[in-house]
């Protein structure tokens, strides 16, 4: 399954959001994003998920990081590519909270195991 996710970055802080209890690994923290479907690109989808999860517009830039991991029954494949928003308020819509963590406050999150394969390597953890 390939997941893309947005790497947003403003004053110093990055953006997460927290996964709802209904949903797939409830609770944990994730950059904002989701799944591609069939027929888009990467940007594409990006462009289409943070819509839907955070009522925003994103201007999608490089690939940062891309990172499988495998889950019980599927493997992901998460691709995290820096973005720009375009709009200033967001709304968690299909989300439970989002946060602007800055680099410290991102260890005292507990992220879902492919985000925290990103995180570290954000935060130059790991290669």
């Amino acid at each position: 399954m390939r997941v893309v996710a947005a790497l947003v970055v403003r004053d110093g802080r990055y953006l997460v959001t927290r996964r709802r209890a209904d949903a797939v690994l409830p609770g944990l923290w994730e950059f904002p994003g989701g799944r591609v479907e069939e027929d888009e690109t990467d940007p594409q989808a990006l462009v289409r998920e943070v819509r839907h999860r955070l009522g925003a517009r994103v201007r999608v830039h490089e690939l940062v990081s891309s990172v499988v991991h495998p889950y019980e029954r599927y493997t992901v494949d998460l691709r995290l590519y820096a973005c720009a928003l375009e709009d200033d308020v967001l709304e968690p819509r299909s989300v439970a909270e989002l946060r602007w963590c800055t680099s410290d406050e991102l260890d005292d999150l507990t992220f879902t195991p492919a985000d925290e394969a990103s995180v570290a390597r954000l935060l130059g953890v790991v290669q």
